[in-house]
């Protein structure tokens, strides 16, 4: 049983209660992460995503894996210390496989704190010290002190940097100048509450404005505010383009994608329902292989632009975007289309191939390799 972020119990949370189960749920993690710059490599072939993109969403990867080492050492040796320091590491089991929101909420809330926390606890060479002493003088294995290193590694990592958040403010990525405008690649990034996985939004858009974006002071604050509280998964496409669309008259957002880094599926640590179970199962493959991960990416891009009349005398322009017309993933979600992948191990691709579940038969498959590629597949 687990708690919430309310502390209320809840079905779908579990809380890993075993170091070395722990440890491997981690490792699961990077290896994970791991795997996905050669998929992204893969998919600049297949045309999801441009060079430049995928160098963006590395980033975002790269801030994830920070942020699994840096809870691994929280929850290194937290099970065996008793009273209120014994905590354990929760996780999604049903919807996301990923760390809950709290875990990702209260690191931020630790980072705030980690220069202070560090100033007022012992180095490592200190606790090392008393670890040898405590080990040689009264031959008991020191478990408080094995605690006292894993948090201060845990701090450190925070004051460190470079780790992905609950929000990750929109940045700016030059791509070109035309006619009087500029073309931005503007991403950012969210731990989505809802879904417990990293969420994160690509938008082109072209810029009209007499100062370059990110260099204005009084439009680029705007702009990321807007954006950030944009950013959830229940609001479509549609609704937040048109919305900024609206809102900032020297922005033209020609096209606009949100990414899904999940769900994580796994024998070991979450519940599987319906085909990814069946092909799970079936594969019955060892320990490091037994995963699956699921990439959707909607997609909403601009069909053309209209002038609209703005104040007395005024004309701006309004985008006008394209849904898709058959209904097939993108008109229902508010998109012009959705693309799915699912990257997974070769004994469970062999297990999919030889299933053959319907739902999977128009999702793009990614195999890791053992020489490091990654095979693509539809």
């Amino acid at each position: 049983m687990s708690t919430d972020r309310t502390g209320t119990l809840d079905a779908d949370h579990r809380q890993i209660e075993d170091d070395l189960l722990a440890r491997r749920y981690f490792e699961k993690l990077r290896l994970i992460a791991r795997t996905l710059p050669a998929v992204l490599a893969e998919s600049v072939r297949d045309g999801l995503f441009s060079r430049s993109e995928t160098e963006i969403i590395e980033s975002y990867l790269r801030a994830m894996l920070n942020s699994v080492e840096a809870l691994s050492m929280k929850y290194l040796v937290s099970g065996r210390v008793e009273g209120p320091l014994r905590r354990f590491l929760t996780i999604d089991v049903h919807e996301s496989g990923y760390p809950v929101w709290l875990e990702i909420g209260q690191m931020a809330a630790d980072a705030a704190q980690a220069e202070n926390h560090l100033a007022r606890s012992p180095d490592t060479e200190a606790i090392k010290d008393d670890m040898i002493r405590q080990i040689v003088g009264d031959l008991t294995i020191p478990k408080r002190l094995q605690y006292a290193m894993s948090q201060r590694l845990y701090y450190e990592a925070l004051a460190t940097g470079g780790l992905f958040w609950p929000q990750m403010h929109p940045q700016g990525y030059w791509l070109s100048d035309a006619r009087n405008r500029r073309r931005w690649l503007i991403h950012w990034a969210v731990y989505d509450s809802q879904l417990n996985m990293p969420v994160l939004y690509l938008m082109e858009c072209d810029d009209s404005g007499r100062r370059p974006l990110v260099e204005d002071s009084r439009r680029w604050p705007e702009v990321q505010a807007h954006l950030m509280a944009q950013s959830v998964t229940t609001l479509q496409l549609v609704t937040i383009a048109q919305g900024f669309d609206r809102d900032f008259d020297r922005l033209h957002p020609h096209r606009l994608r949100r990414v899904l880094l999940g769900p994580i599926y796994s024998q070991q640590f979450t519940t599987q329902e319906g085909p990814i179970k069946e092909v799970l199962d079936n594969a019955r493959a060892p320990a490091g292989e037994d995963w699956a991960v699921a990439l959707t990416v909607e997609d909403l891009q601009a069909e053309r632009a209209e002038m609209e009349s703005s104040g007395f005398f005024g004309v701006t322009e309004r985008q006008i975007f394209r849904l898709d017309p058959l209904g097939l993933g993108g008109a229902g979600q508010g998109a012009s289309a959705v693309e799915r992948a699912l990257i997974l191990p070769a004994r469970p691709y062999q297990s999919l191939a030889e299933l053959d579940p319907e739902g999977f038969r128009r999702m793009r498959k990614y195999v890791p390799l053992p020489d490091g590629r990654v095979a693509g597949y539809r």
